[in-house]
């Protein structure tokens, strides 16, 4: 997919998009998010770090699903977190 040296971002040849327009895990519990991110492993839409549950970065650790896209409108990029790596596509 890019330059980027890191073998998870590398696996991504179709990149999933967010279904719905909202956290599932913070709909739930009836909380809010700032911004939205999509596992690439199981397509799970969740908060970024910057909501106060931070249920992507959540996800990714308990499930070692590695790869996130941006859900937001307009923005194009993948993040890997174990690698701390991040590409726009």
């Amino acid at each position: 997919m890019s330059d980027v040296n890191c073998s998870h971002l590398e696996t991504i040849a179709t990149v999933k998009h967010a279904k719905r327009r909202e956290c599932d895990d913070c709909v739930k519990i009836g909380a809010r998010w700032v911004h939205l991110r999509t596992c690439q492993e199981c397509s799970a839409t969740l908060c970024c770090d910057s909501s106060p549950n931070r249920h992507a970065s959540k996800h990714a650790r308990a499930s070692k699903h590695p790869v996130i896209a941006s859900a937001e409108p307009g923005e194009r990029w993948l993040y890997c977190y174990p690698d701390d790596a991040f590409v726009e596509y």
